[in-house]
This record gives structure tokens, sequence and C-alpha cells, in this order.
């Protein structure tokens, strides 16, 4: 008889490092090593669909790359496991030598009769191998039993999940097609609002696929591992009663603990509309919804500008003495910032040009140079647009871009949405859209900008005079 470190040195050779079972019509690759032929052919079904295009794979106890065709039947190593198999049916109690024809229910042990009247077992609950396998088979099933409905649930709620996604996919879908269709109605102010909600609704749309497939891959490794639990448990069924029973309490305490949780319910309402028959009717509305208040900071503005006392209207003068010198005041040009600093959102606001010949306005990083006198472009962190000369406007790029307007306006708004990178301009004299800058990547605050010229007199109305303005226009 083998020694007991023999046997256990030749389980370990005959051991499958895939499944850690004994290993059933062992196949051999290129380096040497064997697994079972399910094992191995598995291993490879399941790489080859995470990697399609690799023609090699790597082995997976030493990590040799090998080849499918590589794989040959292990017949010695087979026959050997065979006749280990029949060695298990004779095994013998470690300690004495003898037969464990006995199970110890008290301690969950297979022993011999030596076992049975030492003081270890003495007293203890004992029967016969074969009385203790029907009733311990019996429960073993009925864990399979249990294990196979979890698994179907699994399968279930997985199948759902992808139908849900397919039918995510297709409410994703029509809506992108219904937003695109009435925004091509449009006219040419909204364009940039149709680009902002489909932004949005393909933020919505991965960040709800994300979660869809996130649980769907969870209850798929979640059915992976019922599947291999039950391969396990019907292994211990079919093998000998010595087999069986070895660590049997321990197998179907593992087996009731395995849990099905269940996933976050996830809302399948896309939460993007938008009625644009509304917006269209009413562009004011849609722009007002997201004023804000803007006044003047004196602590920005160029010595030659005045500011009226409640910091809404600004001129260009003569060099006021009784200012102090500030690092946030311009003086290479003479402009002015507002007060109100924009580091995300959508934000709306109005300025009253009124029918002056020459201003400049929109929005600057809160870091430019005021110092130096350097080309308001958006490189330099500008997004304005000027009438520099009368009838004559231009968008602040470089080159610049020339605006032709039909009218002109008196009330010029500025539309800033700092997600969607987007900086535009109405004249809400009319309405109509003026110019929308090339998307941009901000970072930082953005605050409002004016450049005021001799002739200019600009003005902020509050948000309520605005409105009555634009209807007295």
């Amino acid at each position: 008889m083998a020694s007991a470190t023999a046997t256990k040195r030749m389980r370990e050779e005959a051991t499958c490092s895939i499944c850690l079972s004994l290993m059933t019509e062992p196949q051999s690759i290129s380096c040497g090593d064997s697994f079972c032929k399910r094992c191995i052919e598995g291993f490879l079904d399941n790489h080859g669909h995470q990697q399609p295009n690799l023609r090699q794979h790597p082995c997976p106890q030493c990590r040799a790359p090998f080849n499918r065709t590589s794989l040959r039947p292990n017949k010695q190593l087979g026959n050997l496991i065979e006749a280990m198999k029949k060695l298990d049916l004779e095994m013998s109690c470690k300690e004495h030598g003898e037969k464990l024809h006995l199970f110890c229910e008290d301690d969950g042990q297979l022993i011999c009769w030596c076992c049975e009247r030492s003081s270890q077992h003495k007293g203890h609950n004992t029967t016969l191998v074969e009385d203790a396998c029907s009733g311990y088979k019996e429960l073993l099933q009925e864990a399979v039993t249990n294990l196979r409905e979890l698994e179907k649930e699994c399968r279930n709620r997985k199948e759902f999940m992808t139908k849900q996604i397919t039918e995510w996919n297709k409410q994703v879908e029509l809506q992108r097609k219904k937003i695109q269709d009435e925004f091509n109605k449009l006219h040419n102010f909204l364009w940039e609002e149709q680009k902002s909600f489909l932004w949005r609704l393909e933020k919505e749309n991965e960040q709800t696929l994300k979660a869809l497939r996130d649980s769907e891959a969870s209850l798929e490794r979640k059915r992976r591992e019922l599947e291999s639990h039950i391969q396990r448990l019907e292994d211990r069924c079919q093998g000998s009663a010595q087999k069986l029973l070895q660590d049997v309490k321990g197998a179907l305490s593992r087996s009731s603990a395995v849990k099905l949780e269940n996933p976050e319910a996830l809302s399948l309402e896309i939460q993007t509309v938008c009625d644009v028959s509304e917006l269209y009717f009413d562009v004011r509305q849609l722009l007002r919804g997201y004023q804000v208040d803007v006044t003047l900071d004196p602590e920005t503005a160029h010595r030659k500008l005045i500011l009226s006392e409640d910091q809404r209207q600004v001129t260009k003068g003569r060099p006021q003495c009784d200012v102090h010198d500030s690092p946030r005041r311009f003086t290479a040009y003479p402009c002015v910032l507002g007060h109100e600093g924009f580091a995300s959102g959508r934000h709306y606001f109005e300025v009253y040009v009124g029918k002056e010949t020459q201003w400049g306005l929109g929005v600057c990083m809160e870091n430019v140079q005021r110092d130096t006198r350097t080309k308001l472009k958006p490189q330099s962190g500008f997004w304005a647009i000027s009438l520099s000369t009368k009838a004559s406007y231009t968008a602040l790029k470089y080159p610049p871009t020339f605006l032709h307007l039909w009218e002109q306006p008196l009330l010029v708004g500025v539309f800033l949405d700092y997600e969607a990178g987007a900086v535009s301009f109405y004249n809400m004299t009319t309405p109509s859209h003026i110019f929308t800058f090339p998307r941009a990547s901000f970072s930082g605050t953005l605050r409002p900008y004016f450049h005021v010229y001799p002739s200019s007199h600009l003005s902020l109305p509050p948000p309520e005079m605005s409105k009555k303005r634009s209807q007295n226009h």
C-alpha cells in the first residue's frame, strides 16, 4: 500500500488546477501541464470570447503560451486516476490501517472500528458508511435542487436585464430621433440648444447603460458561481461514499449560505425631455429661465471708467484719481468685469447697448491678462463680440469673424452653457441668434466682460426691467 505522503503527492499531480478536483478525461498541452477536458475547453472558450483575435493562450497553471491544436488526451494519467479512484474505494484509516467503514455523526468524519472505540469518538453517534451515505446524498441532492432554482432565477433575471437594455436603447434611439427631427425645424438660434439636449441625453444614456450592464455582469458572475457550486456537489454525489461524506457538513453549510441578492431597481424613464414647440415660440422665456442678476465690479474697472452708484451702468471719461491700485484692475484696455463668477451650469444676462456705435461684451476667464495688450480671443480667455464701427459687428476670434445682422441690437443677451462649452449671443430686440463660439472646454471661473469706448454707455438692466424693455421694442 502506498504511503500517505506518496498518495497525497499522486493526488496533487492528478488534480486539475482549474476545478481543483481529480481530472476527468485529462488533456495535456504543449507545456506539459494537464487539465480536465471540460475545464481546459471552457477556459479556451472563455479566453477566446474575451480576446477573439488571440491565436495563443496562456497556460492556466504556468502561463506558457499554447495553441488549441496542442491538446492531446493523457491516457497514462487517465489510467492512473482510475486506479486512484479504485484505491479510494479501499480508503484506510491513517492511524489504524483499518477500512473506514463507519461515519461519526458528531464529528462528521469517516472512522474505522478502532477509532470508534477510542477516547476521541467514545460515546459518539456512529453508523455504517452505506447507511449514512443515502441520507446525506438526499440532503446534497436537495441542496442541488435549491441551487438550481437560484441559478434559474438568476438566469431569468439576466434575460430580463438584457431585455431592459434593449428596450432602453430603443427608447434612447427614439428620443434621440425625436429631438433631432424637432430641432431641425427650428431657427438658427436654437441650434446650440439642440446639441445641449443631445449631450445631456447621451450622458444619461451612458450612466443608465453602465448601471444596467454592471447589474447584468454581476448576475452573470453569480450564475457562473452557482453553476460551479452545483457541479462540485454533483461530482460529490457521483463519487464514492467516502468522497461524498468527506467534509459533507461543510459542503452543506456552504451551499445553504449561498444567496441571490436583488439588484438595485433602476428607472427606465428618460429624464432628458424637451418641448421643442414651446422653446421655438418663446425664446425669451427659454433664455430668461437661466437669467442671473449681474452687477459691475469696481475693483476690476479701468481708471477711465465711471460706474453708477448701483453698479449697473458704465461710461468712459477722464481718469479717476481716487481709485486705488489693484492687481485685479484692467490697465491695458478700458474694461470692467461683472461681480458674478460662473464655474458650472447655464447662465444668461442682458446688456442694454442702445444705439451706441462702439462696444464689446461677453465672458472671460477670471485670470486673463489685465495689464498687457493682447488679442481678445478664446485662446487668451475671451469669448466676446464687438461693435467697432457703426454697423460693423465682429466675433472676437482669430482671425475675427464678421457678423451680418439684419437689425441693430439694442438689447444683447449673453448665454453661457459651462458644461457644453458654449457661449452664445442673441439680439433680444428681435429676438434672434447672433453668434455662438465653437465648443470650448472650460476650466476655472468665467465672469461677464465689458469693453467700454468713449461713445458707449452700457447698462445692465435688472431681470424684470429687461423684460419690459424687450416688450417696448
